[in-house]
């Protein structure tokens, strides 16, 4: 098949999982072109996959840990990127794909339309009205045209693909609001991750290790810090913290001797697999892969974030896991932290969750499931 994989590039969660299902497809003999944007594009570059640039849908703007989404909004309409298809519907047109992947593209699922091919949408979210609510009256107006408007999308879509584990351990479930109609069409994939857990060797890490993908810029700065001044509370438990591309950890000095920092790594999978716990925001890519390798996981939600929240909130009833906030304290933080390590009962859970992410094998999974519709609509001209 020749397959066009879109990719919603605003945080790296989709991009990554896209390489990953991008990578499977190509083993599987199939020719793959990735629609990306920004450094999401650069990353798949990386990787030696196919792209072509698309435009951003959404400029996502946010400060002192929340999510602004009136100013998000007006980013938005005032970039006009959303006009946008007209590049995207070209592009489709020179590929000619058999079948089109959209990991929460929309303009990909309107360009497919318009080209008559078969599409597939992939999200780990469908009541994105929920950003409108409790705004003004202009917002919920507008949650409630989102809402029209994903419905509908929902309903016309070929499939609809969920990259998460199926029901009941399905970590963004209260994220999901489907309607009975479209349920026939839902495909819980298993989560969608770059590297398979007994492919990896483990990162030799003095244990018990903690490894934080926070980030030392922006609105998730101080807590970047918290997890420091926590690291200085017990010499015994071990940090290393990623402060991502933008910062230089050479500007962190006096350092307590059990903090590594580091600007990136490119391959994060041996040091999720040499801790013991990933303290992460509450993206679903980060808690897919650190489940998939069996890491409990404390979730620090951006504030206002309804996605994060609810993700955090599954984690924890999940039992591998805990939903905190940017108030915390170091010394309860580090009481946290003591709990995940030392009670079996999160690491069993979380190694279940590997055990069935490796059953489920989500990237071949969607790639032999989109092979099989593929035949049979074939079958049937």
């Amino acid at each position: 098949m020749k397959i066009m994989l879109f990719v919603c590039g605003e945080g790296l969660g989709h991009t990554s999982r896209c390489i990953s299902l991008a990578q499977q497809m190509k083993a599987s003999g199939h020719e793959v072109l990735m629609g990306a944007y920004g450094y999401s594009k650069d990353l798949i570059e990386t990787k030696g996959l196919r792209t072509a640039e698309m435009v951003p849908e959404i400029q996502l703007v946010g400060d002192s840990g929340s999510l602004d989404l009136k100013s998000s909004v007006i980013a938005t309409i005032k970039s006009g990127q959303f006009l946008g298809i007209g590049k995207v519907h070209r592009m489709l047109k020179d590929f000619d794909p058999d079948i089109v992947v959209s990991d929460s593209y929309y303009t990909g699922i309107l360009s497919a339309w318009m080209r008559k091919k078969p599409v597939y949408l992939m999200v780990n979210q469908s009541n994105m009205e929920e950003f409108f609510m409790r705004k003004s009256f202009f917002m919920r107006s507008l949650g409630k045209i989102t809402k029209r408007f994903y419905s509908m999308v929902f309903r016309k879509v070929d499939g609809i693909i969920i990259p998460d584990f199926p029901m009941p351990n399905t970590i963004c479930k209260y994220n999901l609001d489907l309607e009975e109609r479209v349920l026939d069409s839902v495909f819980y994939s298993g989560p969608l991750v770059g590297k398979k857990y007994k492919e990896v060797r483990a990162a030799e890490l003095t244990r018990p290790h903690v490894l934080s993908t926070i980030g030392g810029f922006g609105y998730r700065e101080p807590l970047f810090h918290k997890v420091i001044e926590t690291a200085r509370l017990d010499r015994n438990i071990n940090y290393t913290l990623l402060s991502g591309p933008s910062i230089d950890p050479d500007k962190f000095t006096g350092l307590p001797k059990n903090v590594t920092i580091m600007k990136f790594i490119e391959d994060q999978f041996p040091y999720l697999k040499g801790s013991d716990l990933v303290i992460a925001p509450g993206g679903h890519s980060m808690m897919m892969e650190a489940l998939s390798f069996g890491v409990p996981m404390l979730s620090f939600p951006d504030m206002g974030h309804s996605e994060q929240e609810k993700n955090a909130t599954s984690l924890e009833e999940e039992g591998c896991g805990k939903r905190l906030d940017y108030s915390i304290s170091p010394e309860k933080l580090l009481d946290h932290i003591h709990q995940l390590i030392e009670d079996d009962a999160y690491k069993e859970k979380a190694q279940y969750l590997r055990s069935l992410s490796h059953a489920l094998n989500g990237p071949e999974a969607i790639t032999e499931m989109l092979g099989s519709k593929y035949l049979n609509q074939d079958s049937q001209k």
